[in-house]
């Protein structure tokens, strides 16, 4: 992209996107953050300019710089999303490792986080405002939803369908086929055979609901 980055966030997505977009070759403006003990600091040589609602340079997007939201709290991403398309009329951008390796035939939306050393297969749909987290495998022909996190190491098998919400916790293994519900949780390490419906939680190998 020509145009220079504010990110949205300066925790430890935010530094993370911060190396994503300079390993590309991006420039960075700044970043905007709520909370006040980091306004006028640096992050790796980079400003925290201000809050997330500073006019002065919320105007600057979509005419002199693009915008990433790095969080990962889904109602803060939501929120910020809907202040950038209402007030800007413009999408967040990906923030895409250089060491992704990605199918020229991957269809992919708007202000996702996929880290280093993830691959994403043929056919692979994904949704907008997704994170996938460094060496997860999407495999060909699965298709996930907006606001899907996908842990570190975690495998989604070919035609996987993962729909709006779902949090895959690290290195889990969802296996051909299978159907997620929407807003449903994989614990870390699971290994999901069967569908799971929408807003459950799953543990285990092989993963079994958890109790509330």
């Amino acid at each position: 992209m020509d145009n220079p980055v504010i990110i949205f966030g300066a925790g430890g997505l935010g530094r993370a996107a911060l190396e994503i977009f300079e390993s590309n070759g991006n420039v960075i403006y700044g970043f905007l953050d709520d909370n006040k003990s980091l306004h006028n600091t640096e992050i790796d040589n980079v400003p925290v300019l201000g809050g997330t609602s500073d006019d002065g340079f919320l105007k600057l997007i979509g005419k002199k710089c693009e915008a990433f939201v790095a969080t990962d709290d889904n109602k803060e991403k939501k929120s910020f999303a809907k202040v950038l398309i209402d007030k800007r009329k413009k999408m967040p951008v990906n923030a895409i490792h250089n060491s992704v390796v990605m199918s020229r035939s991957c269809e992919i939306g708007h202000g996702n986080f996929v880290n280093s050393g993830s691959k994403l297969g043929a056919g692979v749909q994904i949704g907008s405002h997704c994170l996938i987290n460094s060496g997860a495998t999407i495999d060909h022909s699965a298709k996930l939803g907006d606001f899907v996190q996908v842990g570190v190491g975690s495998v989604i098998g070919a035609g996987v369908e993962i729909a709006d919400e779902v949090f895959i916790g690290s290195g889990a293994v969802i296996v051909s086929g299978v159907k997620l519900g929407k807003g449903a949780r994989i614990g870390a390490g699971s290994v999901v055979i069967a569908e799971v419906p929408a807003k459950q939680t799953v543990f285990g190998n092989p993963a079994v609901e958890v109790k509330k």
